[in-house]
């Protein structure tokens, strides 16, 4: 599904569509008692898990940060804390976290967020020609190029994730 006409698409789908992205959505059955939503979603798509990457979010010093790291690790909360020039950061509590994104925790997408936040996506998704993230919905991931992700969310690149 090339520049989807995103049918009752996600605010990540319509973020892309309307920017004129070219991206695929993939569909996942979801179980609904996974964990790792991440691993479920490259398991299931048959994709590396360096390719698929998490939407985290944290609080920075200005308040929040949203971080795109591989579901292969971990994010290094003193490497986004240093992409984003703030002395720590930590892990952002879950009700807040939903508040604000407009998504629920394993279905943030980092795209078509409620409020626009700082954003950083880790250096290794230049690596590949397309990367995988949430579309918004647990079940549901978009494939497109990392440049349409950083230049949509307006995000740096940093080597923000660890080996898990």
């Amino acid at each position: 599904m090339s520049r989807a006409k995103a049918q009752g698409g996600t605010p990540a789908t319509v973020a892309l569509a309307k920017a004129k992205a070219e991206f695929t959505l993939h569909p996942y059955e979801h179980d609904a008692n996974a964990q790792a939503y991440g691993e479920e979603a490259a398991d299931a798509l048959g994709v590396p898990h360096e390719q698929i990457f998490k939407t985290l979010v944290a609080e920075v010093e200005g308040g929040l940060a949203v971080a795109v790291v591989p579901v292969s690790g971990k994010l290094d909360l003193k490497a986004l804390a240093a992409a984003l020039g703030a002395k720590k950061a930590a892990m952002a509590d879950a009700a807040k976290v939903e508040r604000v994104t407009g998504y629920v925790v394993g279905g943030i997408s980092p795209l078509g967020q409620r409020k626009r936040l700082p954003t950083v996506v880790d250096a290794s998704a230049l690596e590949f020609g397309t990367i995988y993230f949430s579309a918004g919905k647990r079940g549901l991931q978009i494939e497109t190029a990392p440049a349409n992700l950083i230049s949509l969310t307006g995000a740096v690149t940093a080597a923000i994730g660890s080996a898990s």
